[in-house]
């Protein structure tokens, strides 16, 4: 496994929840925010800011082979990818993310 792949996982897999952001993206900036809401210790939240990563296009990379989503935000929660910024406050909306998180 690549050390990008090898950083994506262990991000996923170690985080309650995980997020590849872009700190310039206002959809991103609206998922953080709704994350800021939930009942989630700061320190069980990973958030990538990609653009500020010397690696960020080769981990977008990835994250594009692994999710077939190469925007940003791309968001998971207990492992699962729930998806970009409309999918997650869908996600929200409809109980599920709270679901997961129980």
């Amino acid at each position: 496994m690549s050390a990008i792949a090898q950083l994506v996982e262990k991000t996923i897999a170690e985080n309650v929840i995980a997020v590849f952001s872009k700190a310039y993206c206002p959809f991103c900036t609206r998922t953080k925010s709704l994350i800021s809401t939930l009942p989630v210790k700061k320190e069980d939240v990973a958030i990538l800011e990609l653009d500020q990563m010397s690696n960020g296009s080769d981990i977008q990379d990835y994250l594009h082979k692994k999710t077939n989503q190469r925007s940003v935000p791309n968001v998971f929660v207990k492992q699962q990818h729930i998806g970009g910024n409309d999918d997650f406050h869908a996600a929200h909306s409809a109980g599920k993310i709270q679901k997961l998180l129980e």
